[in-house]
C-alpha cells in the first residue's frame, strides 16, 4: 500500500507506479446488476445465449463496468493519510482496448501522472490506471482520472 501523507509525497511521486491491486472476478452476476443499475440491457453484456455466436463468444462486461470498478480497486494500491474527504474530479482520458468476457478477471496498475496543491488544505492528484485483463496481450482499460483530496483541520 502506497500512503500519500501531504502534498510533498504526492510531488515526490510523480512518474512513478505506484503499484497494482489483486486480481478480481468480473462474473455474469456482477454485469447483470450493472445492467440493471445503468439500464443498459444491450444482448453483448446479458444474454448469455445470443453472445455465444456473437462477435465475442461470450457475454462481455460493459466498458463503463470496467471504468467504475476503478475507485475499489485503487483503494488497494494507495491512500491518502489524513485526507477527510476525496471526491472524484473527472478524466483527462479513458479508452477501452480490450472487452473483458464474463468470467474474466481483471487488476489495476497505478502510477501517478500530477499532484498539485489546491488550497492549503487540497491535494488535485492526477493517476493513470491501466485495467490488465489476466492472459491478455493489451489492457481491458487505460484511464488518466483526478481526484480532490482535503486534508483535516
Amino acid at each position: 500500500m502506497f500512503v500519500i501523507e501531504s502534498v510533498e509525497d504526492a510531488r515526490a511521486a510523480v512518474g512513478t507506479e505506484i503499484g497494482t491491486s489483486d486480481w478480481i472476478t468480473v462474473d455474469q452476476h456482477r454485469i447483470d446488476l450493472f445492467a440493471e443499475a445503468t439500464e443498459d440491457r444491450q444482448w453483448i453484456h446479458v444474454d448469455v445465449d445470443r453472445s455465444a455466436a456473437g462477435p465475442y463468444g461470450t457475454t462481455i462486461a460493459h466498458g463503463y463496468l470496467t471504468l467504475s470498478l476503478l475507485p475499489d480497486l485503487m483503494r488497494q494500491v494507495f491512500a491518502v493519510k489524513g485526507a477527510v474527504m476525496g471526491v472524484n474530479y473527472g478524466a483527462d482520458s479513458v479508452r477501452f482496448l480490450t472487452p473483458v468476457p464474463a468470467g474474466s478477471r481483471v487488476r489495476v496498475r497505478v502510477s501517478v501522472r500530477s499532484a498539485e496543491q489546491r488550497d492549503d488544505k487540497g491535494l488535485r492528484l492526477g493517476l493513470q490506471a491501466v485495467v490488465e485483463l489476466e492472459g491478455a496481450e493489451r489492457p481491458a482499460c487505460v484511464a488518466t482520472t483526478i481526484g480532490l483530496y482535503r486534508f483535516g483541520d
